[in-house]
């Protein structure tokens, strides 16, 4: 079993506080994400699954049994770090079946299993490399080959993709997500990038500064942040969010009461329309001071009367006559709006 539960878990590095009633549930098979900012204590959660850092208060689970003082070595979990941690002395061959023959498992099954994780990776014309003759995506390769090879309960990625190039971490991502669908493995992944966040997981963690702030599938985190933290950090380019007042002016009295009384309200960039259309609310002037032109879209930094940063993203064709330093009218769907609590930050109904 490889449900993983976290109840009230605290953790302290001697008077420093870094996670506090930390409650989450990862469920047997589940592709689990756990995103934020650096310093948010992400990697910290991941290892105290790893059993690699103890745990201060609270109880985890692992198959409903308490782990806080299990070794490592008794959970059965694959860790793949972000450095790959390959031995530079061995083989690929030889560090794929280190694990094995570690257990002293016959030379047969450790034959037959090196055969199916390099089928699987495509690593069948590495073997005999070592890893200084490897290329980045080569050597990620082979620390999931590594890891495959246990047969874990589940797997643990730390940020596994964060020294690959562009173009190798969104190939990697489709092959990590593939292995998992293929092995149908617990798995839980930490990463700082939200897209990675978006394309990959089944549900997302999202968290801040020791705290859960919202776990929820990619499309409720994106439609219906539990609050602006959320709002404000997935989503790329970030949701627009600026005092009610200054975002609605005169419109307030044709918005949902909610939005009213909001303290905050938010707007999605490609919910920022430019110009007006049937049920829209104009939302006054605003000047262009950049556009990011992504060929399919327009990326527009504009900032209004009131001096607010305000982001929309339209398509490339709408975008004939706008150019830097004219100003445009703005206006949005009131459908569309996110309101937040003025005092708390949280998400009104």
């Amino acid at each position: 079993m490889s449900e993983i539960r976290f109840c009230d878990v605290g953790k302290r590095f001697g008077d420093v506080e870094v996670i506090r009633g930390l409650d989450l549930g990862i469920e047997e098979g589940e592709f689990m994400v756990l995103v934020g900012p650096s310093g948010c204590a992400k990697s910290t959660t991941l290892r105290m699954m790893a059993g690699l850092e103890s745990i201060s208060s609270g109880d985890l689970f692992i198959g409903g049994r308490r782990a806080n003082d299990l070794m490592p070595a008794e959970r059965n979990f694959s860790m793949v770090f972000q450095s790959y941690a390959l031995f530079p002395n061995m083989s690929v061959r030889e560090n794929l079946s280190f694990g094995l023959k570690l257990r002293r498992t016959d030379a047969a099954t450790v034959a037959g299993e090196v055969a199916r994780v390099t089928e699987m990776l495509g690593l069948g014309n590495l073997l005999d490399r070592r890893p200084r003759q490897l290329s980045g995506g080569q050597a990620q390769r082979v620390a999931l080959g590594r890891a495959m090879i246990r047969k874990p309960d589940a797997f643990l990625f730390d940020e596994p993709l964060s020294n690959l190039d562009a173009e190798l971490r969104v190939q990697m991502r489709g092959e990590i997500s593939e292995m998992q669908r293929k092995l149908a493995a617990t798995t839980v992944y930490v990463t700082h990038d939200q897209v990675e966040a978006m394309t990959m997981g089944d549900r997302i963690a999202v968290m801040d500064k020791g705290r859960i702030k919202q776990v929820g599938v990619p499309t409720e985190l994106y439609e219906r942040p539990a609050n602006t933290f959320v709002a404000g950090f997935i989503g790329s380019p970030r949701m627009n969010l600026m005092p009610a007042a200054d975002l609605l002016g005169d419109a307030g009295p044709t918005v949902d009461p909610a939005c009213r009384r909001a303290g905050t309200l938010g707007m999605r960039p490609e919910h920022v329309l430019v110009g007006h259309e049937a049920g829209t609310v104009g939302i006054g002037q605003a000047r262009v001071i950049r556009m990011e032109n992504l060929g399919h879209e327009m990326h527009l930094h504009l900032r209004n009367a009131r001096g607010r940063a305000i982001t929309a993203r339209v398509g490339s064709e709408t975008c004939g006559g706008i150019a830097p330093g004219v100003t445009v009218p703005l206006a949005f769907r009131p459908e569309h709006l996110h309101a937040f609590d003025r005092t708390t930050g949280e998400r009104l109904p």
